[in-house]
């Protein structure tokens, strides 16, 4: 409602912040007498504004009426509906649309418009201006305020109308709505002749004045002389109106229409200005026949006089035919010319100026590319400057700072580019506190100022045009120059004041209330163009001058050929600098180069001035004459008669321009030639020169950076056609850089299989939150991702008291909206806290203020401790009921002289992390404390694996509307084993965009901005409905689309250059079946789009057919389970089960292993694990065998430079045995012995030195009679035993690693390897899916595992086996038939040429220095060796044996029963 907020009828004097009575917080609006008496006044003069209404209206008999146009406080178009923001209680926040003050879409009811309520407004001067006298003179001045009355409205304390001066139709004002007419009406029908103009006519029957809509006199429309692309029709409206919609027909039953047209529009008739669309100089679509209506409605209005309609298209089989109309409704608005030598003032009435919130709002043309808009300071630092740098728009603000402090209010803002074309451009700047809308030509930022002040100070007065007369200004700018429209100050129309002479212009120049135009006339080249301009022949100076301005670093600027003999001049743009080369036939020298200038392919005008003679030439740029570069060189200068801007015709083969550049693409102006101004509008008439495919009084550069598609902080660079994002450094990749490089967290890292480390992660994808560092901590079961902060381990508390406490900041690595969106996603959050004391009370409990408290996010206090949960000031003590003093719920706040402490964890992750600690109470004597605050910790991704399973064809979820207009991205993984389905769909008027599996083998993405409906498809060599998962990944910008499924080739498809680039949607985003579209079965995974993961779960919750979830996880991620871990489902993902392998870690690839000192063996007994080698067993043994084996694995690494040894040894409680040996010679001896044979069978590797200190890895694997061996990197060698071996393993009993530690008779050629025993490592030990080595280090109650000796665990015995295969023509291992022999031969030499007896030398004396090194580690690690604990085996009288061994054998003849000791050693 246009009303003022209304209160009781109870009069009161309003009272400012200090409860002065009488004075009132200046916003702009009325203010001054009293609110009632106010109120009596316009009640009185009612009468009396009826009559000048009738009166007027009488008058004129028109329906028009003043009011404020869209983002434009001071102009409006006819029939806009009067949008007035309701009064409120509260101050409003600054929103997008408020800045429509009195704008056009929003429609409201505006009813009991007289009541202005019993408040007061602001400002005296809008008093005066706004009385009934004032009303009625403006009224009767102007033409367009037919039958309309004014109301003055404005911000006052209690934050009531965010608007001033909306003019209200008093014909349709009643308590019933207002009901707003649609700027929609013809313009060009009721235009006569006069007001039709054209570039040619056919004859007088098709002149311009016939080319109405659904007209038919003369020809039936207007066609001219020539169908070519120098044609153009012309309206004029006699004043500016705002046009909505343009329609064309062609020629009344005819052949002639136009298919393809542009829109100029103007408001002299001069300095076109091309209607622009979603970033590019719209192409209008004309018509089909000769007689259909095709309109368009305009995504923005134009404000213009003139419109040119310029046909770029027409029916091939015909002519240009055309007939038109243009809609819109009248537009009228104050103007002021500044000449640039003095600023119009706004003197506060009273001089200061203190604000909360403010409306600044304008349009201003100029073709200077700096200057200032306005200014207004105030003596304590406050400032707020609006200028043009660049023909950037900058906007300065400073709310405050202070010297003396850290407080810095200094903000400015750019937005903004090419503002010097001397059109018009509107600009509203909405501020409320330190929030700040900064709007230029409908694209807004939104920012914060710097600081801490909310309130605006601002003395005397504000300038526009220039830096004010009083005070101290604290900037030093050049003054604007050019024209401003519909200035508004909170509320206060300064244009109208000034022209009504309500502004003190003393000071001001020659102050103007009409537009002056530039006399620049610019003339627009493409690729394809040029200009050529006559000069005077055999002149014995070369003179040209001008201005340009270009993206484009490289291209031909002019070209002129001297007279015959003397050579030709070429001057280009080569990158971004101004290169001249004269070529000169004269002389010996064959041309004479020069350059100036850098960086001249910004936009910005920039000027030529070149001037040569004999022996003599100068090159200035930018009129800097101390920069200008000179040459003294020989020659002669003659000039021709013809000089070519901007390109070449082609036509004289013999002198054309270097080949190397490309034609002019951009603008040029003041184009001289000798010293002369050319005439462009001659050129253009045919009366001077020639020009092709050239644009004269036009200027249509575009930024294509404006507004920035390159997202994330990418850098922007352009050139005359495309744009292009350069994101390095920015973690995101893609054409505007929209794609984030990192994965979204430790959960996903984990799902590709990496381990334990820091990685980078990115929660919210494209979203705008960047990338940031974590630590991500992969266990067996859980992921933690860890973000540490800057407070050391702990920290020491002294001298602070509850009135003044001990502040301790945590600064984390990662901003706090970063932890935001971990926590937010995360399963569950922790933050360990420790608070150690003595006679420092924590919490003060149980019924005191807590002397300690913590601030979480949000800057919320919490007065929990660790271990206990929000609400309940407690401590883990207070919670278990085990605090030292009963009394207290923490151990601190006893107050004890001895060290307490309070320990726990916080665990509500909705208040975390912990960002500062306050500590009260450590003032006293004797009082001290220590305080510690670790990592933020959280687990799990909640969004990772937020999944929906759609069980019935036609089910679905539906969400909001998809907001990607300019930049969308689609992620998801589907799992699925239907052959089709649409896996999303959102749809618009005409746009959509759709995501669906087409086929078993193809996924598509297909979508409509505008332009057409496009597909793109990437098809798999594998079929897809293989229920597994699979991820999709979609993108469209307004440079490409691309879509990416797993890993396979991405399909992309460029934008068009030309075309429409906004993708609007209007319906519910629909994920599974959609209307008419096949549905889909599956399950949906981790649905983001542009960053924001849709909760697929909890809307799956409440929606029939669709279940929250999904099982199946294994068939996708069970491959990362290596060694044979086996994969677990749970509801959230999966796990690896690794207790059947000799590995751990998350993914079973981390060796379990050990270091084994002398002495040292384990000892693994069969018979207490028979149970886990049951099902190994062969299908054909008896059920009755006890532990026999007819096939059996065996996997293992180990390093050491000590030999003899036995690696491992297997008994049987019969004479079977299998043992792995270490020989003499470091070779390695593998023997069975299964029965059947005299001797057991041997396999001797004995083509190298295995103790070499180098991990080496072994596997045997036996089935039957076949062996199979493989060492190290080498392939697997297969061996076969004797036929008369028995294939049974029988009776399996005791497995030995390291020693052979067993009652009875043992192979007297084992024995002999098994003193002194095995020293070195030892890792992965795996016997079928015994794991002994990790028995052994991971024991349980029931372990059938015993160690004696030291035992460490270690990785040392590791074999990462990260060398390749050898290839088989160098492969000692490589034979063509499984019972060939390995090479052994001593005296066989090196093919190199090296002698054997050479390379044994040098081997002997690597040995000998490896075990000095090997001797001087274990020397180290005997004197710096630390405590540690492991378990032994120890039989009963140990003490009385004269070993160890004897004691166990004398005690333990079956090694079955043991004692298990905790027994702790010094080792390391």
């Amino acid at each position: 409602m246009c009303l003022c907020k209304e209160r009781k009828p109870k009069v009161r004097k309003p009272r400012d912040k200090r409860g002065k009575q009488g004075e009132h917080l200046n916003m702009g609006g009325w203010t001054g007498r009293s609110p009632k008496t106010k109120f009596q006044e316009r009640k009185e003069d009612m009468g009396k504004k009826q009559e000048l209404l009738k009166l007027r209206k009488g008058e004129t008999g028109s329906n028009q009426r003043k009011g404020f146009g869209e983002q434009n406080l001071g102009g409006v178009g006819l029939g806009e509906a009067i949008v007035v923001k309701e009064a409120s209680k509260e101050a409003p926040k600054i929103q997008e649309g408020s800045r429509r003050l009195c704008g056009v879409r929003p429609q409201f009811a505006v009813d009991k418009f007289l009541k202005r309520s019993e408040e007061s407004c602001s400002d005296p001067n809008m008093a005066k201006t706004t009385e009934p006298q004032e009303i009625k003179a403006r009224f009767i001045d102007r033409q367009h305020c037919d039958g309309y009355l004014a109301f003055g409205f404005s911000w006052t304390g209690d934050a009531t109308c965010l608007v001033s001066e909306c003019l209200i139709c008093r014909e349709k004002l009643s308590k019933a709505a207002v009901v707003p007419k649609k700027c929609d009406e013809p313009l060009t029908a009721a235009l006569p002749h006069s007001s039709c103009s054209s570039s040619s006519v056919m004859s007088g029957s098709y002149v311009p004045g016939y080319a109405k809509l659904n007209k038919r006199g003369g020809a039936g429309g207007w066609s001219p002389l020539d169908s070519d692309h120098y044609q153009w029709l012309q309206m004029d409206f006699g004043n500016r109106k705002q046009v909505t919609a343009v329609a064309t027909q062609g020629r009344y039953s005819s052949s002639d229409w136009v298919t393809q047209y542009r829109l100029l529009y103007s408001d002299k008739g001069r300095n076109w200005k091309p209607y622009h669309q979603d970033g590019n100089i719209w192409a209008f679509a004309g018509n089909t026949n000769s007689d259909g209506v095709v309109r368009h409605d305009l995504q923005h209005p134009i404000i213009a006089r003139y419109v040119r309609l310029v046909p770029l298209d027409w029916n091939g089989e015909g002519h240009i035919g055309l007939r038109m109309e243009v809609f819109g409704c009248p537009y009228w608005a104050d103007v002021i010319n500044f000449d640039g030598y003095s600023p119009l003032s706004y003197m506060f009435r009273n001089k200061k100026m203190k604000t909360l919130k403010d409306i600044i709002s304008l349009k201003f043309k100029t073709s200077e590319n700096e200057g200032v808009i306005f200014h207004g300071e105030g003596q304590q630092g406050d400032y707020v400057t609006l200028e043009i740098k660049k023909a950037k728009l900058v906007l300065r603000v400073n709310l405050g700072s202070n010297q003396h402090s850290s407080i810095n209010g200094d903000t400015s803002v750019t937005t903004g580019s090419l503002l010097d074309d001397h059109h018009w451009h509107s600009v509203i700047i909405e501020r409320y506190g330190r929030n700040i809308n900064f709007t230029l030509d409908r694209e807004t930022q939104h920012f914060r100022t710097n600081g801490e002040f909310d309130h605006l100070d601002l003395d005397y007065e504000l300038s526009f045009g220039g830096m004010p007369f009083s005070g101290k200004p604290s900037f030093n700018g050049k003054n604007f120059k050019g024209c401003m429209e519909s200035i508004n100050y909170n509320g206060i129309n300064i244009t109208d004041l000034a022209r009504r002479g309500k502004l003190d212009t003393s000071k001001v120049g020659n102050l103007s209330f009409s537009c002056v135009e530039s006399r620049a006339i610019p003339v627009f080249f493409n690729s394809s163009s040029y200009l050529l301009l006559p000069g005077h022949m055999n002149q014995d100076l070369f003179s040209v001058s001008f201005m340009f301005r270009t993206w484009n670093p490289n291209s031909l600027l002019l070209f002129s050929k001297f007279a015959p003999g003397y050579g030709m001049v070429e001057i280009d743009l080569s990158d971004g600098k101004v290169s001249i080369n004269i070529s000169i036939n004269q002389t010996k020298m064959n041309s004479i180069e020069m350059s100036a200038g850098f960086g001249l392919n910004d936009g910005q005008w920039h000027t030529i001035q070149f001037y040569a003679k004999e022996n003599s030439a100068i090159l200035t740029i930018d009129g800097d004459d101390a920069s200008a570069v000179r040459t003294n060189s020989s020659m002669q200068i003659k000039t021709g008669d013809s000089y070519f801007f901007g390109g070449y015709p082609g036509l004289l083969n013999n002198t054309k321009p270097s080949l190397s550049r490309r034609s002019f693409q951009g603008c040029m102006q003041l184009l001289h030639v000798d010293d002369q101004l050319a005439d462009l509008h001659a050129v253009e008439q045919g009366k001077l020169g020639q020009f092709t495919n050239v644009n004269i009084d036009m200027c249509a550069i575009i930024d294509r950076c404006l507004p920035n598609h390159c997202e994330h902080g990418g850098r922007c660079t352009q050139t005359w056609d495309s744009f292009k994002c350069n994101c390095e450094g920015t973690g995101y990749s893609g054409a505007t850089c929209h794609n984030s490089m990192y994965e979204q967290s430790c959960e996903a890292y984990k799902h590709l299989g990496k381990t334990s480390d820091n990685y980078r992660i990115d929660p919210d994808g494209s979203g705008p939150l960047g990338p940031f560092k974590v630590y991500c901590n992969m266990t067996e079961d859980k992921v933690w991702t860890t973000l540490y902060h800057d407070m050391a381990q702990q920290r020491t508390i002294s001298g602070s008291t509850p009135m003044k406490p001990a502040v301790v900041k945590l600064n984390y690595s990662t901003s706090l909206n970063q932890i935001s969106a971990v926590t937010k996603s995360a399963e569950y959050c922790e933050q360990y806290v420790s608070y150690f004391c003595r006679m420092s009370r924590l919490l003060n409990t149980p019924a005191g203020n807590p002397y300690t408290w913590w601030i979480g996010r949000g800057n919320e206090k919490h007065y929990y401790w660790g271990g206990s949960s929000p609400g309940i000031q407690k401590c883990a003590c207070g919670i278990e009921r085990n605090c030292t003093n009963p009394k207290y719920y923490c151990n601190c706040d006893a107050d004890a002289k001895q060290w307490r402490k309070d320990t726990g964890l916080l665990a509500y992750k909705n208040h975390l992390p912990v960002s500062q600690v306050l500590v009260g109470d450590t003032s006293r004597s004797g009082s001290e404390a220590k305080l510690a605050v670790g990592p933020l910790r959280c687990q799990g991704d909640r969004n990772y694996w937020n999944a929906a399973s759609f069980n019935t064809p036609s089910s679905y979820l539906h969400f909001s509307t998809f907001h990607g207009e300019t930049s969308a991205d689609i992620s998801f993984y589907f799992k699925t084993s239907v052959p089709y389905g649409v896996f999303l769909e959102n749809l618009g008027n005409t746009d959509f965009i759709r995501l669906e599996l087409k086929s078993p083998t193809d996924v598509t993405f297909s979508f409509d901005v505008g332009n057409g409906p496009e597909e793109l498809t990437v098809r798999s060599p594998n079929p897809l409905n293989d229920d597994q998962w699979h991820r999709v990944i979609a993108e469209r910008n307004v440079k490409e689309a691309s879509l990416q499924v797993d890993l396979l080739r991405r399909d992309f498809r460029k934008a068009p250059t030309q075309g429409h680039t906004r993708l609007e949607l209007y319906s519910q985003l629909y994920v599974g079946a959609a209307g008419g579209q096949r549905g889909y079965l599956g399950c949906i995974r981790s649905l983001k789009m542009n960053g924001v993961t849709l909760d697929l779960e909890e809307r799956a919750k409440i929606t029939p057919g669709v279940k929250p979830g999904c099982s199946g996880h294994c068939t996708s991620y069970g491959m990362y389970c290596r060694n044979g871990g086996k994969c677990v489902e749970k509801y959230n993902g999966y796990s690896c089960d690794c207790m059947q392998t000799a590995y751990d870690g998350p993914f079973c690839t981390k060796d379990v292993g050990g270091f084994f000192e002398a002495g040292t063996w384990i000892r693994y007994n069969f018979q207490s694990s028979m149970d886990i080698l049951k099902d190994v067993k062969s299908s054909s043994q008896p059920a009755n065998s006890n532990l026999t084996l007819t096939k059996e694995d065996l996997v293992f690494s180990f390093s050491t430079t000590n030999t003899p040894s036995i690696l491992l040894y297997i008994s049987t409680y019969s004479p079977d045995y299998m043992a792995v040996i270490l020989k003499h010679n470091g070779s390695l001896q593998i023997r069975y012995n299964l029965g059947g044979t005299k001797e057991p069978y041997r396999i001797d590797l004995n083509h190298r030195n295995l103790a070499n200190g180098q991990p080496h890895s072994v596997n045997i694997s036996r089935h039957g009679k076949e062996l199979r061996l493989q060492l190290d990197h080498y392939p697997a060698v297969p061996y076969s035993m004797p036929a008369t071996t028995d294939i049974k393993f029988n009776s399996l009993k005791t497995l030995f690693l390291g020693r052979v530690v067993e009652i009875g008779n043992i192979d007297q050629e084992v024995q002999k390897y098994n003193t002194p025993g095995f020293v070195g490592c030892l890792s992965r030990v795996q016997f079928n899916k015994i794991a002994p080595l990790k028995a052994a280090l991971r024991p349980s109650t029931s372990s059938p595992v015993s160690v004696q000796g030291e035992f460490v665990e270690s990785n040392c015995g590791a074999s990462p086996l990260t060398i390749s295969p050898m290839p088989a023509a160098t492969d000692p291992w490589h034979f063509g038939s499984a019972s060939a022999e390995f090479p052994y031969n001593e005296e066989s030499t090196i093919t190199d040429g090296v002698n054997r007896n050479s390379a044994i030398i040098g081997g002997v004396i690597a040995v000998v220095i490896f075990t000095i090194l090997c001797t001087l580690v274990f020397l180290i690690r005997y004197m710096f060796r630390h405590k540690g604990t492991y378990h032994t085996n120890e039989a009963k009288g140990a003490e009385s044996a004269e070993n160890a061994d004897a004691a166990i054998m004398n005690n333990d003849p079956n090694f079955t029963e043991t004692i298990d000791e905790s027994k702790k050693e010094w080792f390391i």
